[in-house]
């Protein structure tokens, strides 16, 4: 039914300012006014007249010109006094030839919480244009421009504060972020994780277990080593097409069995699989296609001394390199 609707339906052009005017900083409500500017859908006086209405039209910020929608929103002197203050704060002369050229200059080379707060003014300047339109038309209440900025800043401050987006070394990006009272929000720092592979203890053994699965077969393998880090044996056999937790199951279950035949009573099983960790508390995460074998397994453990633990993937790289040869 998508595809005959796609089929179907009228396919208009994409608008490259859509994305822009519709983001989660920005109150819906504010970006459906201008989504409706934009498609020039906004009931000014001009609108109204090509519809048909026949009204005297006047500006009702200004009281000079007659009302169209390039008047209201950029010729106006109330309007002026908003796009001259954005102006002020980011050091650039604003020249608009049309609504279009707006989102050209939003979506400049600003970092992107610098973007979110110019975006977020841009929408805001607009809606506070038509509010004090219809309070002064309607209500006979006129709006002065610098309580329209002290009202932007606010919503400002709080969409540049809300985002996650960050800022990065840009100190003119800073000085227009300190302008609109938005806190800097720097880069996260990249996250730094120890990663050693660490020998058993005494008497133990370790056997570091993996697995891998595509969409043909699936493999799984092994290798132990003493207290001395020195290699024992190892095990990489195919299992069929299984998938990749089937694999780890196996390559886990199969180390239990060779420990078990060479009389190693003391083992120490890693995997990289957390869910394989898990399945020796919880036997409910096995497959019944491997009851059996799991439940043989567990049975061995019995007269073992074992422990099994999670290990970071970075650590089992040798057994990644196994498996990308046996897969």
């Amino acid at each position: 039914m998508k595809d005959a609707y796609d089929f179907k339906r009228l396919h208009f052009p994409v608008k490259a300012w859509a994305k822009t005017i519709w983001c989660k900083e920005v109150p819906p409500s504010k970006s459906l006014l201008v989504w409706r500017l934009m498609q020039d859908k906004i009931p000014t006086d001009d609108k109204l007249m090509e519809r048909g209405c026949s009204l005297p039209s006047i500006c009702s910020l200004c009281h000079i010109c007659s009302e169209s929608t390039f008047h209201l929103f950029f010729e106006c002197n109330f309007e002026v006094n908003l796009w001259r203050w954005l102006a002020s704060i980011l050091g650039k002369a604003l020249h608009f030839q049309s609504l279009e050229d707006i989102w050209k200059f939003c979506d400049s080379s600003w970092t992107p919480q610098c973007k979110v707060a110019i975006k977020s003014t841009v929408i805001n300047i607009m809606s506070v244009i038509w509010f004090a339109r219809n309070n002064a038309r309607f209500n006979n209440k006129p709006t002065h421009w610098k309580a329209a900025v002290n009202w932007i800043q606010s919503n400002v401050s709080l969409a540049g504060n809300k985002t996650s987006c960050c800022s990065y070394s840009s100190i003119t990006d800073f000085i227009i972020l300190k302008k609109f009272n938005v806190s800097i929000h720097p880069p996260k720092a990249p996250v730094i994780k120890e990663v050693i592979w660490h020998p058993p203890f005494g008497q133990w053994v370790k056997c570091n277990t993996d697995g891998a699965a595509n969409n043909i077969t699936a493999s799984c393998g092994g290798i132990f080593r003493n207290c001395n880090s020195e290699f024992l044996c190892g095990f990489a056999e195919n299992i069929g097409p299984n998938s990749a937790f089937i694999a780890e199951l196996c390559g886990a279950m199969r180390a239990i069995e060779i420990a078990a035949n060479h009389n190693r009573h003391n083992l120490w099983l890693e995997s990289d699989s957390s869910l394989v960790v898990l399945a020796f508390k919880s036997h409910d995460l096995v497959s019944w296609s491997l009851s059996n074998r799991w439940f043989n397994c567990s049975r061995l453990l019995r007269n073992m001394n074992f422990v099994v633990s999670h290990i970071e993937r970075g650590t089992n790289v040798l057994m990644d390199l196994l498996m990308l040869v046996l897969v």
